[in-house]
Parts: C-alpha cells; sequence; structure tokens
C-alpha cells in the first residue's frame, strides 16, 4: 500500500542535484554518465556516482549493481558513415531479473516522472540484463 501512495499524484520527488548533474553533463561535458537511484526511504530520487569524461563505457556498465535497479544517463560518442563527429545522451533504465520486485514496481512506476525532469534526453533503453544494453546495442541505437 505504501508503494502506491508513494507513486500517487505527485510521483517520486527529483533531488536538486539530479537536474544540476545532468546540465552539467548535457552542457559542459563534465561527466560521461551518472548514475542514479531511488532511496526508499525518503522516496527521493538521489545522484549515485558521477563518470568522469575519460571513463568508458566499460567504467559505465561495471557501475550497475547486479542485482539491484538503477536509472542511468550516459554521454556516447561516436563517428557517423559521414564522418562526423556526434554524441548522443541515452537514458537507460536498468532493472535486472534478479532484483526485488518491489523494486523494480518502483522504479517502473517513477521512470517516466524522472525521465521529463532530465530535459536533453536523446534515446531511452530498457535492460534486464547486461547484454541488452551492449557497447553494440548502445551504437546501433544512436545512429
Amino acid at each position: 500500500m505504501v508503494l502506491v501512495q508513494a507513486n500517487s499524484a505527485s510521483g517520486m520527488a527529483v533531488n536538486d542535484e539530479c537536474k544540476l548533474k545532468f546540465l552539467e553533463l548535457k552542457a559542459k561535458r563534465n561527466y560521461r554518465f551518472i548514475v542514479f537511484r531511488i532511496e526508499e526511504k525518503i522516496q527521493q530520487v538521489m545522484v549515485e556516482k558521477l563518470g568522469l569524461p575519460e571513463e568508458s563505457y566499460e567504467d559505465f556498465a561495471d557501475s550497475l549493481p547486479a542485482n539491484e535497479c538503477r536509472y542511468a544517463v550516459f554521454d556516447f560518442d561516436f563517428i557517423t558513415d559521414e564522418n562526423c563527429q556526434k554524441s548522443k545522451i541515452f537514458f537507460i533504465a536498468w532493472s535486472p531479473d534478479i532484483a526485488r520486485v518491489r523494486s523494480k514496481m518502483l522504479y517502473a512506476s517513477s521512470k517516466d516522472r524522472f525521465k521529463r525532469e532530465l530535459d536533453g534526453i536523446q534515446v531511452e533503453l530498457q535492460a534486464t540484463d547486461p547484454s541488452e544494453m551492449s557497447l553494440d546495442i548502445i551504437k546501433s541505437r544512436a545512429i
């Protein structure tokens, strides 16, 4: 019952740091990625980890817990077929199969509202397993 109340009308609160760090990633490219977690006790989305600009996609993937849900954004740089340098900001909803059901429901029900707070997301990806967010999949979705 608490879950329903927490996500009614207003939904999960979003800590201001989430929006601030996302703007820094988008505008200043201070970070390669950001991992967010829901702090259930205070019903708020918080920044869990900031990835430095030199960190790789592998570093990002390794920072997602194997058995817990997270939201994440990743700034993916790539070169187009026309040899142009581009970047796309991915929003990844990480919900591993072995995560607690309550946690999966909480992340699923709060995702759209949280995503709306982050203006500038270009690609969304839902992953329940590392293979669903492999670098090859990221590359194919970016183009």
